[in-house]
């Protein structure tokens, strides 16, 4: 079963691009577009999705994993499905013994609706917190380890950034302690320059995490400031990397020699820069060590220490 919950308003029986009511879905695998039919009462929802997220020693408590995938700009539910599927198959593939849940905010399937898309973003965002990560947050108890950790792509790092520093404005969820552990950017679409230490709008995202892992790309056309719609536009974190000025909790991890190195191997996608991460081995290698925390930033077999962050690489 999938794990999805989706804040598209529902038209002529389907979900649409705009936003709506948050609607909590359990996706057979057989089915690969999420449809409202799919739907289950949120405290069904939240039950099984704890369940799964169950793994290890359980004598002294509930254990486990649970990963938030929220999904970029320009992309259909179905296709969100499709990269949430790739993404828990890898890893579980490699040892990762938690749930993959997806959060599926409105976004329409052209690149045209780009700046609408952000729009919608910014206006469904705060759910991201406020139905999802803050109601586990709160199960947290000295007999209760399940650790959260978020994965954004493109406009999803947008997403959780909104997501942070509105539920920090929200006096119900602001007066309870919640945080994530691992926070993961992937093609991030957002300011590099607003992601140094102090700037009013990260400062939440840095203080709901334990660690941020930005995993970077130059060769990031879809992050290019020649595209149209990006007119104005500063250099996004996705393309050049996190600023030197950023806090200690914050990683960059420079992909952009792997990618060009194998880059021959994802011709076949669209927008391989952008879209490679779901398909790579050694990136979805990197991540299941971040997620598990066990290892220093510095030590994991992938990296490379480098003079301004780390750069992914191939064990020798």
């Amino acid at each position: 079963m999938d794990y999805v919950f989706s804040v598209r308003s529902i038209r002529s029986g389907d979900f649409s691009s705009e936003p709506g009511a948050t609607h909590f879905l359990a996706i057979p695998p057989a089915d690969h577009d999420p449809k409202p039919h799919h739907a289950i009462r949120k405290t069904a929802w939240f039950d099984q999705v704890v369940q799964a997220a169950r793994h290890g020693d359980q004598n002294d408590g509930p254990r486990g994993d649970i990963l938030f995938y929220i999904h970029g700009f320009n992309t259909e539910n179905a296709v969100m499905l499709e990269r949430q599927r790739l993404l828990k198959t890898a890893l579980e593939a490699k040892g990762f013994e938690g749930v993959v849940v997806g959060f599926d905010w409105p976004a329409a399937s052209s690149a045209l609706n780009y700046l609408e898309d952000r729009v919608d973003a910014k206006t469904t965002a705060f759910r991201l917190v406020t139905e999802g990560i803050a109601n586990f947050a709160r199960m947290q108890r000295p007999d209760c380890f399940i650790n959260l950790h978020v994965l954004a792509h493109s406009t999803g790092a947008f997403v959780v950034r909104e997501a942070f520093d509105d539920a920090d404005d929200r006096p119900g969820v602001a007066s309870n302690s919640w945080s994530v552990s691992q926070v993961m950017l992937i093609s991030g679409d957002i300011s590099a320059g607003g992601m140094v230490d102090g700037s009013s709008k990260s400062s939440s995202l840095y203080r709901h995490c334990v660690r941020l892992t930005n995993y970077s790309n130059p060769f990031d056309d879809v992050l290019s400031l020649s595209d149209v719609k990006r007119i104005g536009v500063a250099p996004r974190v996705g393309r050049v990397g996190l600023p030197l000025g950023r806090p200690s909790k914050a990683v960059e991890v420079n992909c952009g020699a792997h990618f060009n190195a194998n880059r021959a191997g994802y011709d076949h996608l669209t927008f391989p820069a952008h879209t490679f991460w779901f398909h790579d081995d050694l990136v979805l290698e990197d991540m299941l060590h971040t997620i598990r925390g066990d290892v220093d930033r510095n030590e994991i077999v992938t990296r490379v220490v480098a003079t301004d962050g780390l750069v992914l690489r191939r064990p020798a």
